[in-house]
């Protein structure tokens, strides 16, 4: 058993480089596969996409044919893809983007089920839950733009990137930790601890730089969007309070599992300690408002 565990690591030592590449590589595809080919998990369907067309034209993006819609599911606005790859991006627009103050029938004629109970739009909490859900021409804007902004600039291609750097880590971190301590003159045993320890390390390295590339992809975006006109930057605000307000209003509505979802303000609670689930929406509104207050934008 030890000669064979013996035979794999010298194995492995001497393919480590072309191992480590192909290790690399291989995590970066995955990771890019379904914004490469966003057609394969993504039905195109252009529901909505009226809302869209004048985004992608206030952008300045110079081909808009490479952006599609489909109708996506949820309460606002997704994408994939990569707008200068072959296949292009592709936005997802919700069914509550065909709703209005006057006319919220993309809303109420769906049927939510929270905790096992349909919501009753008419009643104090459905209306409150309604009136989250419909936003303004301006907030919707802000929305799909911050999108446009997200695959524009690369960010599918940044945040594909972390694992593979992060695992390029783990070699890093385990020769390092193999040379400092003199462990090449030592038993495999000895060897075998550094790995583990480069591992844990690797793990910890990934958790916090997907949180900041995460993070720094989001601000990005909303600078960027807000940074359009005035109009879209007050519609940033807006969506954003929309959100907080929708996600207070599903804490009571969920009960035990929504205090544990949600915090008071409307924020999500970290998904564990090394890793947030969301850029806190609070944190994202400040900025925008901050872009209005120094009239940046």
């Amino acid at each position: 058993m030890a000669s064979r565990f013996l035979k794999y690591s010298a194995l492995l030592q001497k393919y480590r480089t072309p191992l480590l590449i192909a290790s690399c590589g291989g995590v970066f595809a995955a990771n890019m596969f379904y914004h490469v080919f966003p057609d394969v998990p993504y039905r195109q369907l252009y529901q909505a996409w009226h809302q869209g067309e004048p985004v992608i034209k206030d952008y300045g993006i110079s081909s808009p044919k490479n952006f599609s819609a489909f109708a996506s599911f949820g309460f606002h606005p997704v994408g994939a893809g990569v707008p200068w790859l072959p296949a292009g991006a592709q936005i997802g627009i919700p069914a509550n983007f065909n709703s209005t103050a006057d006319d919220p029938s993309g809303i109420t004629n769906r049927t939510i089920f929270i905790n096992g109970k349909t919501v009753d739009w008419s009643s104090d909490i459905g209306s409150a839950l309604k009136e989250s859900l419909v936003f303004s021409h301006e907030a919707q804007k802000f929305a799909i733009a911050r999108e446009v902004a997200r695959l524009q600039s690369g960010g599918p291609v940044m945040y594909a990137a972390v694992a593979p750097v992060c695992l390029g880590g783990v070699w890093v971190y385990s020769v390092a930790l193999k040379q400092m301590l003199g462990l090449y003159a030592k038993p495999a045993l000895f060897r075998g601890a550094a790995n583990f320890l480069a591992l844990g390390l690797g793990a910890v390295s990934h958790f916090l730089m997907s949180d900041a590339v995460a993070k720094w992809i989001d601000f990005s975006s909303d600078r960027r969007a807000a940074g359009v006109s005035r109009d879209y930057a007050k519609g940033g605000v807006e969506f954003y309070d929309k959100i907080l307000s929708r996600n207070r209003t599903l804490r009571s509505l969920m009960g035990q599992k929504g205090e544990d979802m949600y915090a008071p303000s409307g924020n999500l609670f970290p998904a564990h300690l090394l890793q947030l689930k969301h850029t806190p929406y609070t944190s994202r509104r400040e900025g925008i408002l901050t872009l209005l207050k120094e009239e940046k934008v």
